[in-house]
């Protein structure tokens, strides 16, 4: 706020002595209880002066804090003084400038570390004072005291809103924001829905997005032990709506809960298929309920991320993660996946060797490169993306031997001898570098893509929540949106024309085999294969780039048993085929990529017949599901020619005809997902 701005104080301390002080002038003004003579006729009641009077102590607190607003800063009750004697009460009190005073120095203790947390104290002087006084025979305050100097800037109209001071959440906005959290929503959106109710801009609102959090916090930590009751009974109650759905729980010695862990009827299903690979995210805590939380995930056959289980718990030990792993081996059957992704986590990862010791355990990649600023951009400065860039080389390199001889070449170009952070990934380097990877099936979960979206997919889980009983419903209702969401992209993938760009046999045999996703990156080997040159060996062929005039890849091809590896590990890595393999296939005259190497998780019809019914499906899910394989194959058959979708669409029309002249019954209807739950 600029000098020249600065509102006039007119002070009279006597009839004939009139004098004016700038709201930036450094002295303060003092009443001599002597001498002093108030004057009601000032003609600014806006700004304080000395004498003025006021009902209560509160009401000169209002006041000033609306002149302090207006000026550019916020005030807070300071001391407070009382005289001698029985019964005289509260007499003097301060209020001063939210940057008055000087952070005291805090004892750091070993068993309870402090937060570095800067402080916006600097010892400002400005402040108002006021003393109780019986003059006209009731109780009044009135000012003693004023200073408006300040040693620091004040804030400009649009800034100083955001003070903590002028921040409130008014009753209504409450009953808002816990009616939009139950909902499962994030506080972003909460924030714009606000904006949008109320007509204001963006960043008008009279609070901010951290008090909303502290909001909600603040009605988790009410009574946490009734929480725990209260989730428990919530998941009774799903149990009893669905006896498909699973829970585990365990108490600590009070009776209190301290581990809990569930799961759907759809995950449990969707594992059964594509529980082959499997992210266990760790990374997050539920901090209001001060809980660690795990996720597992997965991805379906059209490269969409599915939900498997959640685990809530209290402490991040052996124990505790070797509870939480049992918990969901037993909803899985016992059924253990192939390969587990997780965090750096040493605990984990020593009870994954005890409770999964046949599952090959990995560390997820993006869970490591999101450290990476904060690990080595000061460290390397302006080489910090060259850098980056040549661990990404390493990283997808296929021979180990290369990747050893690049590490100590990236170590030493880039001085990196001494960070404990590059000896430590060097150390892990079988748990997240691909060459040490690749005869072990990842289902593509390590590529920047599917990463992105499976992190996406976590955050949904990460909204604010109000109760902690709500928060496995309101999971609930995120894997519910994912998997409608899910149909949607489903439906638009199986839709779109799949162009064939090689001609091949094995590609058009292909494509109505696989989803769009999976054989997508099926074609991409198969354009690449022609580019490949194939050389018979006594065990196999030798297969490189035709511009090569050494190295390649070896391949084993068994035409009588149907069996074909390649040394680069491909399928074992991906379920897709490599382009050395398939330049085999094409050589030998194979016009069809074996059955075993179309895998079923990657096919068009994600649940086989022997997993369907047997009778008619009776639930939302198994009806779509069946519906989609129904429409997979049609769309297959019907998109090959003109003639073809031609028919297709005229029995099509007619079939829904047919289809909307049948009655719809109230029980078809409560079984769809976010139906059902509003009848």
């Amino acid at each position: 706020m600029s000098e020249d701005a600065s509102p006039m104080l007119v002070v009279y301390d006597d009839p004939s002595d009139q004098r004016s002080l700038t709201l930036d002038d450094t002295s303060s003004t003092e009443e001599s209880p002597e001498e002093t003579r108030l004057s009601l006729e000032t003609n600014n009641d806006s700004i304080p002066y000395i004498g003025q009077r006021f009902c209560t102590h509160d009401a000169a607190y209002e006041f000033y804090s609306e002149f302090a607003k207006r000026c550019g800063f916020s005030i807070r009750r300071h001391r407070t003084e009382g005289k001698d004697g029985v019964g005289k009460g509260l007499t003097r009190r301060y209020f001063v400038c939210h940057r008055a005073g000087n952070t005291p120095v805090k004892t750091s203790t070993e068993s309870k570390p402090q937060r570095n947390r800067k402080s916006s104290r600097c010892g400002c002087q400005a402040y108002m004072r006021i003393s109780k006084t019986m003059e006209l025979g009731t109780p009044e305050w009135r000012v003693t005291g004023f200073a408006n100097h300040h040693n620091h800037e004040l804030l400009e109209p649009n800034q100083v809103r955001f003070l903590p001071a002028y921040r409130t959440i008014s009753d209504s906005d409450k009953s808002r924001i816990l009616m939009y959290a139950k909902t499962g929503i994030s506080v972003h959106q909460m924030m714009r829905l606000l904006e949008l109710e109320k007509c204001v801009e963006p960043g008008y609102l009279p609070f901010t997005e951290k008090d909303v959090r502290n909001l909600l916090q603040s009605y988790r930590k009410l009574e946490p032990e009734e929480e725990s009751i209260d989730l428990l009974r919530m998941c009774r109650n799903i149990k009893e709506k669905d006896p498909n759905f699973k829970f585990e729980f365990t108490l600590d010695s009070n009776n209190c809960l301290e581990n809990i862990a569930w799961s759907y009827a759809s995950s449990i299903q969707s594992y059964d298929i594509f529980g082959d690979a499997v992210v266990f995210d760790t990374t997050h805590r539920l901090t209001a309920f001060d809980m660690p939380l795990g996720i597992l995930v997965g991805m379906n056959n059209y490269g969409m991320p599915c939900f498997f289980g959640c685990v809530l718990l209290r402490e991040e030990n052996l124990r505790s993660y070797s509870w939480a792993l049992k918990a969901f081996l037993g909803f899985m059957n016992g059924k253990a996946p192939q390969t587990i992704l997780t965090d750096q986590n040493m605990c984990l990862k020593e009870a994954l060797s005890i409770e999964l010791p046949a599952t090959k355990h990995a560390l997820c990649i993006w869970m490591i490169v999101a450290k990476f600023p904060s690990w080595f951009s000061a460290v390397l400065g302006e080489r910090y993306n060259e850098w980056k860039a040549e661990f990404n080389r390493l990283y997808n390199l296929e021979s180990i031997e290369d990747f050893e001889l690049g590490w100590r070449d990236m170590v030493s170009s880039f001085g990196l001898h001494v960070s404990r952070h590059i000896v430590n990934l060097y150390t892990l380097r079988s748990l997240w570098a691909l060459p040490f990877l690749r005869s072990h099936f990842l289902a593509g979960m390590t590529t920047t893509g599917q990463s992105k979206s499976i992190n996406a997919f976590i955050q949904r889980f990460l909204s604010a929540q109000t109760r902690l009983a709500h928060f496995v419903e309101q999971v609930a209702v995120a894997v519910d949106f994912k998997d409608q969401t899910g149909e949607q992209q489903t439906m638009q993938q199986n839709l779109q024309n799949i162009c064939l760009k090689t001609g091949a046999p094995m590609e058009s045999h292909a494509a109505t085999i696989l989803t769009p996703f999976a054989f997508s990156k099926l074609q991409e080997q198969l354009v690449l294969a022609a580019h490949y040159a194939s050389f018979p060996l006594e065990d196999g062929f030798l297969v490189r780039h035709h511009t090569k005039a050494e190295g390649g890849r070896r391949v084993y091809w068994g035409p009588r048993e149907g069996i074909i590896s390649c040394s680069c590990h491909q399928f074992e890595f991906s379920g897709i085929l490599c382009r050395h393999a398939l330049r085999v296939l094409s050589t030998g005259n194979c016009f069809q990529i074996p059955d075993r190497y179309l895998p079923s998780r990657w096919c068009r019809i994600s649940m086989t017949s022997a997993k369907l019914p047997q009778s008619a499906p009776k639930d939302h899910a198994e009806r779509v599901q069946l519906l989609q394989n129904m429409v997979s194959a049609l769309i297959t058959e019907s998109s090959k020619s003109k003639e073809r979708l031609d028919i297709a669409r005229e029995q099509v029309s007619l079939l829904l005809s047919r289809i909307r002249e049948q009655p719809v019954s109230l029980q078809g209807v409560r079984d769809i997902p976010g139906i059902g739950r509003n009848l």
